[in-house]
């Protein structure tokens, strides 16, 4: 597969390997000399004629750029790649040249092809997304009670855990890669029909060959041939683009939080790595970088996917197409996320003090709402909405913090005589307020640990 060098910056060399010309030919192959041997058990054609057909089909024997360049002229490669096969089975065995790709078509041959590359692609992503999760499961335990900012709007809202936030990139991860399981189930899955999915060359024994075949491969017997109901494979392929927007989302909070101006995390940094061509003191976080680029292409693939659905009658043109070539930059992106996310968390550098000077940068402005509950209890809710308020203002205007604002204006009115100021402390500590994240991290935590193998 040609990928452009923008293209190849963003994967990875294994996941180019798995869906590269030389693999998929050779997929092409090993889906005929299944064919021939699941033929030959069932006796439609002899037994030394499926041994010469399966001898031939080695990818290392074929010109894959001429079968690529005769492909465009045919509109698929199995045309051409049949054709060559047939005439190296001719050179040992006329009669078995005869029977090459008996019974089948064209789309059988590349479907299963791209459901057995596809079947090496996932092994890649679900290694790395379990070594992703373990990874952060790792980081949120040790960050239960490490206070930071969370943020709403992308303003400072409310003191919670590291820990917290660390499970909330977590959970849809772990249930990504639950879903990808299931979802791999019920599209990785034979595809052999023959002209228009009836197995009609091959009669009775048609649904026999097709099990013996999906036995040889790996794969699921198909309930019949889905040369046009693409539902099940197409959910396989959405399930990578939501696993790469929830990497995406994971991407975006570390680059936030790697900004200069807040500096809570870095990524790994040397040996060129995050480096500028211009300003020797930049550290780029290049891992969310790859990762935010993979979300942002991934839409419009899986959009072709739900577009080319509506495939026409028994055979599609175009879309069946059109599906084929988006497939692999769905596996392509979402494996560069992951292996670059992998490679950030292995080395991310989290500084707990600076995460604690944002907080305090802030005056106690963060716990103003904890504030206004405590003093609810003196004089209701909308009373105490409006003071608190009227106190968050002064320590704006002022520059003070909100703890000694707070201190002041209960000592001046009568009405809050009940509120005991030594309790104004454990509102202001951000540790303390991390408490309510912790319970729910800690539980959460626990849970998803008992799913990450």
């Amino acid at each position: 597969m040609a990928l452009s060098l923008f293209d190849t910056l963003l994967s990875t060399p294994d996941m180019i390997a798995a869906f590269d010309d030389a693999a998929l030919i050779q997929a092409m192959l090993d889906f005929e000399a299944a064919l021939a041997a699941a033929q030959a058990d069932e006796g439609l054609l002899p037994r030394h004629a499926a041994q010469a057909i399966a001898a031939a089909c080695r990818a290392d024997r074929f010109d894959i750029p001429a079968l690529v360049t005769a492909g465009r002229r045919s509109g698929t490669l199995a045309v051409p790649l049949v054709k060559e096969l047939t005439r190296l089975v001719a050179e040992t065995d006329q009669e078995a040249a005869s029977l090459v790709h008996w019974g089948s078509t064209s789309q059988d041959v590349q479907d299963t092809a791209m459901v057995l590359v596809t079947h090496t692609a996932l092994r890649l992503l679900d290694a790395d997304l379990a070594a992703l999760c373990r990874r952060l499961l790792a980081l949120g335990e040790s960050h239960l009670a490490t206070p930071v900012l969370a943020r709403t709007l992308l303003q400072p809202a409310q003191v919670t855990g590291f820990g917290f936030k660390v499970a909330g990139w977590l959970a849809p991860l772990v249930r990504a890669r639950a879903r990808l399981r299931a979802a791999a189930g019920d599209a990785l899955q034979l595809q052999l029909g023959g002209a228009v999915g009836t197995l009609a060359v091959m009669g009775e024994r048609g649904p026999a060959v097709a099990h013996r075949m999906a036995q040889a491969l790996d794969l699921k017997t198909p309930a019949a041939t889905w040369h046009t109901q693409r539902d099940e494979w197409v959910r396989l392929g959405l399930e990578v683009a939501l696993l790469t927007g929830s990497l995406g989302k994971i991407a975006a909070d570390l680059a936030l939080m790697a900004q200069g101006e807040v500096g809570e995390l870095a990524e790994p940094s040397g040996g060129g790595r995050g480096g500028s061509s211009a300003m020797p003191h930049k550290r780029n976080p290049v891992s969310s970088m790859i990762a935010l680029a993979a979300a942002t292409r991934t839409p419009q693939h899986a959009a072709t996917l739900l577009a080319a659905m509506g495939q026409q009658h028994e055979r599609g043109l175009g879309n069946w197409q059109a599906e084929l070539a988006e497939w692999p930059t769905l596996f392509l992106s979402a494996h560069g996320a992951l292996r670059a996310l992998n490679d950030a968390f292995a080395g991310l550098t989290v500084d707990t003090a600076r995460m604690r000077a944002n907080i305090d940068a802030l005056h106690g402005l963060v716990a103003a709402e904890a504030l206004s509950i405590w003093v609810a209890g003196a004089i209701g809710r909308p009373a105490a909405h409006a003071a608190v308020e009227k106190m968050t203002q002064t320590a704006v205007a002022v520059g003070r913090h909100l703890r000694d604002v707070a201190r002041d204006a209960i000592a001046a009115d009568p009405t809050l005589g009940s509120l005991d100021t030594n309790e104004l402390g454990a509102l202001f500590d951000p540790v303390a307020a991390t408490e309510p994240a912790q319970r729910l991290a800690r539980a959460r935590l626990a849970a998803l640990k008992k799913d990450i193998a």
